[in-house]
């Protein structure tokens, strides 16, 4: 299994604080944002992990991150030089994967649950984590049947769909490099991820988890408030970097 962390983008929602920095370098109550995810790709048993970033802070992590032997695993770096959607990851980090499964999670994830086993058991297929919201719109979105069973993955419904919202965790097979490169771009440029989750989901190939404690997509100060709140009150002794 390898990683990935998708950390690049501008971050407008942010601005002024990210005029200066990376969103996923901010602090996150007594961390880097970056290192909550990291700990979930670890905790996880992955040692090799790519990091995507943009260009204008590549060096802000090397000189936070290095080469990954202060924490155990080794980084390799790739940069995205403009944000294209989630599943551009994918093709970026073609040769990285090679032949392997993968588990990408979004720098700005984060997670109350440890989902290790969840990524240690996977064998084959896609795997998504699915959280119920008050804000679905906001999301990719997952539609189940009565059995609970994913019918239908659409990116951010302009009419309700579902109040399952798709979370920044994702674990693929191989065949994830073949899937990205044949996604489209969207009506706003982009190649999205919920393309991929469809292409599994047509094959009866992609398993949808529920993840049962509090999820942040620290994404605006709102959440990045919440994030710093989770951190300090429920994550401090679950974190092992």
């Amino acid at each position: 299994m390898r990683g990935i962390i998708l950390s690049g983008g501008n971050a407008t929602r942010l601005r002024p604080c990210t005029k200066v920095t990376s969103k996923q370098l901010l602090p996150v109550y007594n961390r880097p944002m970056i290192y909550y995810p990291l700990n979930t790709l670890i905790k996880a048993g992955i040692k090799e992990i790519l990091i995507i970033i943009s260009p204008e802070r590549a060096g802000d992590y090397l000189n936070l991150l290095g080469s990954g032997k202060d924490f155990g695993v080794k980084f390799t770096y790739e940069i995205q030089d403009k944000p294209r959607g989630l599943a551009d990851a994918f093709i970026i980090g073609e040769n990285f994967i090679d032949q392997d499964n993968v588990t990408m999670i979004l720098g700005d994830n984060i997670f109350e649950d440890d989902l290790s086993k969840d990524i240690k058991n996977f064998k084959s297929g896609g795997k998504v984590f699915a959280k119920k919201v008050s804000d679905p719109e906001r999301f990719g979105v997952v539609k189940f049947d009565e059995n609970m069973k994913a019918v239908k993955i659409q990116e951010k419904p302009k009419q309700w769909l579902s109040d399952y919202a798709l979370t920044g965790l994702y674990v693929f097979d191989g065949r994830v490099i073949e899937a990205a490169k044949a996604v489209k771009p969207s009506e706003r440029g982009e190649l999205e991820i919920t393309d991929l989750h469809n292409w599994y989901l047509e094959k009866g190939e992609l398993e949808v988890a529920m993840v049962k404690g509090e999820w942040i997509d620290a994404g605006t100060f709102d959440s990045l408030l919440a994030a710093q709140n989770l951190a300090k009150e429920k994550l401090q002794d679950k974190l092992v970097i």
